[in-house]
Order: structure tokens, then sequence, then C-alpha cells
């Protein structure tokens, strides 16, 4: 008889670094204390990390998520890692096939490749990019790209990249291929290039209203897609994206907050060009955050382990099922409080919604239950002891030996 939810997947923990970071801080030091977050991580058992490129904004500043993954395997063991997400139209595909197999080989089989078409209009405008023909542009590139990774020649001409008999001099590290997941947001455009290639998909949205809403249709279209192109796709590779900050305390979450909250909107202004109606104060866009959410970071949980687990419990039921929750490195508390935030959830929250002690506590009862049997033939296993010790002694013609409690004393000292 299998234990209860024995039957169950674990749920994996992750985070999602984009970054985001405070344009009057330090860019050396914030990205040593992103690598550092990484490495907290992989040694409280984390399983997964993915990280971001942009080129403009000012706040999200990884250009190259490939070279902070390479330093980011040196100083780590076991978390896996990948590129959260990586904009396929800004790359030629063999290139990029080609770096992530070598990061395939340095990290040992670590590496993830995560596409998307793009998110900031303001890094394809420099390219010279037209926003509407981005997403056409990574579908082509998934074309090419998952077979490169496989091993096989490729030949295509587009009209923004030509392939003649290409293929990368390594072979993949991991069998069949480093895996692939597909970025996907409101439309059903990434769920469906997911369900095409066989990919794994990443919810980017999924606890705004509109995204934790449209989770079941995304798998159903990722499976029908899958179907219709004889692939077929699994709910583990299945990775939603969460904000939260977690405290001992409500009122300590929401006080770690105030750090760097009203300067997120900052960014929010810079992208959008005028400044959002809720940030009047830092009360009234956590209000906003964790009432409706905010355009782009959706619904912020901002509380204890036991908010956090009601919310990952949700997203399970609304979703049917996935195999990754991953955090959003928002960075609006500060690092002290985020390393605790991350610290909680590793101690409390994922052991929770694993029933990761359900074997410990079976155990535990099982002791209770029968302590009126087992303590008694504790004694009667001690008193048996001392008189098989007295007997022996007195065989051999030796004085009796005294005893305090379990423990054996000389007689002599015993009367004194």
């Amino acid at each position: 008889m299998m234990p209860e939810n024995a039957s169950r997947r674990p749920l994996r923990s992750g985070v999602f670094i984009a970054p985001f970071h405070p344009a009057d801080e330090d860019p050396t030091e914030q990205i040593h204390r992103d690598l550092d977050l990484v490495k907290q991580l992989d040694e409280q058992g984390y399983d997964e990390a993915w990280i971001g490129e942009h080129h403009s904004g000012g706040y999200e500043i990884i250009p190259s998520p490939e070279l902070f993954i390479a330093h980011a395997a040196a100083i780590t063991q076991r978390i896996r890692l990948g590129t959260g997400v990586v904009s396929l139209p800004y790359h030629n595909p063999l290139m990029l096939a080609d770096r992530i197999l070598q990061l395939d080989h340095q990290t040992r089989g670590r590496v993830m490749l995560g596409c998307g078409p793009g998110q900031l209009v303001t890094d394809a405008f420099m390219l010279g990019l037209n926003p509407n023909e981005q997403r056409r542009m990574m579908a082509e590139a998934l074309e090419v790209i998952v077979p490169l990774l496989h091993g096989e020649v490729v030949t295509k001409k587009t009209d923004w990249f030509e392939l003649n008999e290409a293929s990368s001099q390594l072979p993949p590290f991991q069998w069949p291929s480093p895996e692939v997941a597909v970025a996907s947001a409101i439309s059903p455009s990434g769920a469906s290039a997911a369900g095409m290639h066989g990919a794994g998909l990443l919810s980017l949205a999924a606890s705004g209203p509109e995204g934790y809403a449209q989770l079941p249709k995304h798998w159903q279209v990722c499976e029908e897609t899958a179907a219709k192109h004889g692939q077929t796709v699994d709910r583990s590779n299945w990775r939603l994206v969460v904000p939260m900050h977690i405290a001992e305390t409500r009122e300590q979450a929401r006080a770690d907050m105030e750090f760097g909250t009203l300067r997120l909107a900052d960014y929010m202004e810079a992208l959008g060009g005028t400044k959002p109606p809720f940030a009047s104060s830092t009360d009234a866009m956590l209000d906003a955050w964790t009432g409706p959410g905010l355009p782009i970071f959706g619904k912020l949980t901002c509380g204890t382990p036991d908010d956090a687990i009601l919310v990952i419990e949700s997203l399970r039921e609304q979703s049917g099922g996935f195999g990754t929750i991953l955090f959003l490195v928002h960075n609006c508390a500060n690092p002290a409080a985020t390393s605790k935030s991350y610290e909680l959830i590793a101690r409390n929250v994922m052991p929770a919604l694993n029933d990761s002690n359900r074997l410990r506590k079976r155990s535990m009862e099982w002791a209770t239950k029968n302590a009126a049997t087992f303590m008694p033939a504790m004694a009667g296993g001690i008193e048996k002891a001392i008189l098989e010790y007295e007997k022996d002694r007195a065989a051999r013609g030796g004085e009796g030996t005294a005893w305090v409690g379990d423990n054996p004393v000389d007689p002599k000292q015993a009367k004194d």
C-alpha cells in the first residue's frame, strides 16, 4: 500500500531572475548579488534558476544569461540553470544553439533553454525589429534550434537568417538534448509553440487575474497542438512564475517591502511613459499589487509561509497540475529580508506542499500510539539486565552492586 500523497509528483521550486534592479545602486554589486542568490538557493535545495535577457530600460541589467549561467554553474553544485528567456529574434539560431550546447557540457547537463519573442519594445527598436513580427520570428527560430540541439543538420532560409547545412560540432550532453521551454503570458502563442515542439512551458503571468484564468486553456492548447504535430508534452515541464515575499508575520513582510516597491514604479513609468496611478505611496502600490495585481508583475503574495502555501495550492488546483513554482526575484525587499524569504520558503513552504514529513509524522504517531507497550518493555529490559549482572557477580564471589537509576556505583560510595 502506497503512503498517502506518495503518488503525487513532488513540486519543484526555483526563481525567475529578470532581474529587476533599482537604477540608483551599483550595477556590479547587483549582478554579484544575483550570483550569490543562486548560490544560496543551490545550498537550500532549490531546483532551478532562470535568468533573463534584456538590453534597455535600465532595470533588467543582464544582457547575456549565458554568461551569467557559466559563472553560476562554477559556484553551484546541483541547481539547474535556464535562460529566462532568450529573445530568439535577436540571435542567429545556429549561434544560439552552439552557445547552449557548450553550456550543456560546461554545466554537465544543468542548462535549460528558455525561449521567447522578446518582451521589451525598446530592445526591438534598437535592433531595428518590427514588434509585430517577433512572434513569427520566434516560431521560425524554434523550427531550427530544436533539431540543432538534437545534433541534426539544418538548411533553412528566411527573411532574417539563412542556414546552409548547419550543425553544431558538439553533441548534446543531456539526452536527447537540453530541455527547451517557451514563455507564455496571456496569449496562447507560447503554449502553441511549446506544443508544436514538445517543449516545456513557462507561464510568466500565472498570478495575475487574467493569466490565472487562462492556465487551463493554455495547457489545453499545448496538448492539442502537440497531438497535431506528433509530439507529447508533460505537466512536469510546466513552470508557473509568481511574485512573493514571505516573512514570519504579514506585518513584517509588508514592512520589508518598504525598501524598494516604489522604485519599481519608476521602471514601470520608464516603460509606459506615465507614472502609474497606484505609485503615490508604498501602501497604495502594495494594495494594488496584492489586490488586482500589477501589469507584467501579476499579483503579489506578501505574507507568511501559510499564505504562500494557500496561493500555490490554488495554482495547482486551477492549472490541473504543474511541475515547478518559480518565484519572481523582484528585489523590493532589502537583501537580508529577501534572503530570509527564500529561506522560509525552503524550510516551511515546500515541505508542506510536498508533504515531505509524512513518513516522520507516521513514525511519531506509531510510537505515541504504542507507548504503553514500548515503555514497560524498555523498563523490563533494564531490570533484567540488572538482575543478570548481579547474579553473575555473585557467582564470581563479588560484592553486590549498588545502583542509582540505570547506573552501577561502588557499594562503598553508595553507603557514604
